[in-house]
């Protein structure tokens, strides 16, 4: 009954969307502008407004419907797949667009035939066309009304970002966020820590950018690393490392939508104003803008490592492992770097070799070191001593029947429930259970060293269905 409930709602609520879509493009149509009064608000803006408090409304019944009924597993993991796909597509949209309006700015032509109003042209060819754009130092003679905002991209990439935070962290956050071997806190207090430093980073990082600073670049970004260190230090101190990882990049995020809420959009609105009333532009607001969302780029490549950590336990399991998270986002943050300067034609000096040799460093530092216990590995281990442990320690969530209060399907389809599937994920087994001991998911269900080493020594033997 409660699965017909949650499609009649959300059936509904989407055919509400339909009708209020379809009467916005009628009143776009007969209004050419666009705007709703003197608010500036478009109707595209109010339709993404529309859908976004229509999503957040069915995410908050349907949670609320199949909480404590079998459809909970079901619907989380379609919730987890939906809203990291909106997160993928719009970040790739809006990480895009950042990576070409700053090649666009770097590869400019800034001297050659290019008229006084000018900062630079640049022609280019791409999808079997020619293209041809123009910068204007500050802006052109007459404003037109198609005049393309690069806004929503970011918008609704956090947007869907920390509803991602939510589905797979928040909402089960006794077993993904917390980690009582690190900091025995409570679930809320853990969830109100995380959403209230994103707050605190863009404080600190805004009185930075509103200093003197700011006018030594070399500088401003010592201090920058400096605190974003302290920031991943912060998160390993009080998370899980794997949850840690996750919020250092939900808090760069952050630091970026701001800069286009607060800033650049601002910026940008106030020159078209200025241009459209015919008033002097302040070139000190496009200058601003345009440093904040320089600092967006560089932030792009530690964001997206961030995006794929929590598949790699070998950076997030380290016995430290903030200061692998800090030299991984100061290595991209370094390739991004040494790119921009490529596309400006300036030499790069040692850019590349430091940035890839500080990545590689950590690559060496973060491998597996040889285990002196591994000639105790005597008698041969029965394969009946291993499946007794998978079935204590790994079954409650890796079973086709998950017996776990949160995960009611297998985590990744991962399933432990005969022989042969030992057998067939010894490998998997090894990394996440032996090596970097990250499973069971915060050691859950208390397993113990003597444990992971006589699955170690069964593997080692050849893993065999003795």
């Amino acid at each position: 009954m409660t699965h017909y409930l949650l499609f009649g709602i959300v059936t509904a609520v989407l055919l509400l969307i339909g009708g209020v879509s379809a009467l916005l493009h009628r009143f776009a149509r007969a209004h050419r502008d666009g705007e709703l009064g003197s608010s500036g608000l478009t109707m595209q803006g109010f339709a993404y407004a529309l859908t976004v408090l229509a999503v957040l409304f069915l995410l908050a019944v349907g949670y609320q419907l199949a909480a404590g009924t079998v459809w909970e597993g079901h619907l989380m993991e379609w919730l987890n797949i939906v809203v990291r796909l909106m997160h993928i597509t719009f970040g790739i949209a809006w990480i895009g667009a950042s990576f070409y309006f700053v090649f666009l700015e770097n590869a400019l032509n800034r001297t050659d035939n290019v008229r006084d109003e000018l900062a630079g042209n640049l022609w280019a060819v791409h999808g079997g066309g020619f293209y041809y754009l123009e910068k204007y130092k500050l802006a052109p003679p007459t404003i037109p009304k198609a005049l393309h905002w690069f806004k929503y991209e970011a918008y609704f990439t956090w947007l869907s970002g920390f509803s991602l935070l939510c589905v797979v962290y928040y909402f089960n956050a006794g077993s993904m966020l917390i980690d009582p071997r690190v900091l025995a806190i409570s679930p809320l207090a853990g969830v109100g820590i995380g959403v209230a430093s994103f707050g605190v980073a863009w404080l600190l990082y805004h009185g930075l950018c509103r200093t003197r600073l700011m006018q030594n670049g070399l500088l401003t970004a010592v201090v920058g690393v400096l605190i974003c260190t302290a920031f991943a230090w912060f998160y390993c101190q009080v998370f899980s490392a794997r949850a840690a990882y996750i919020h250092f990049g939900a808090m760069l995020g952050t630091l970026m939508v701001a800069n286009v809420y607060f800033i650049i959009i601002p910026a940008q609105k106030e020159m078209v104003r200025a241009a459209t009333e015919g008033r002097p532009l302040d070139p000190a607001l496009g200058k601003h803008a345009g440093l904040r969302s320089l600092h967006n780029n560089y932030f792009t490549l530690p964001v997206l490592f961030v995006m794929v950590s929590n598949h790699f336990p070998s950076t997030f399991s380290n016995t430290y492992p903030w200061a692998v998270l800090a030299a991984i986002a100061l290595g991209t943050a370094g390739i991004k770097h040494w790119l921009n300067l490529r596309e400006k034609h300036q030499p790069s000096g040692l850019v590349l070799p430091l940035a890839a040799g500080l990545l590689l460093a950590v690559a060496f530092v973060t491998a597996p070191k040889a285990d002196p216990a591994a000639a105790a590995c005597t008698p041969d281990v029965r394969m009946a001593q291993v499946q007794a442990v998978v079935q204590q320690r790994c079954i409650r969530c890796h079973s086709a029947t998950p017996t776990d209060e949160v995960f009611k399907t297998a985590p990744n389809g991962v399933v432990y429930d005969s022989p042969e599937d030992i057998i067939r994920l010894q490998d998997k087994i090894m990394q996440r259970v032996v090596i970097t001991k990250t499973m069971p998911q915060n050691n859950k269900t208390q397993m113990t060293q003597a444990e992971r080493d006589l699955i170690r020594c069964w593997i080692e033997q050849g893993a065999r269905n003795l």
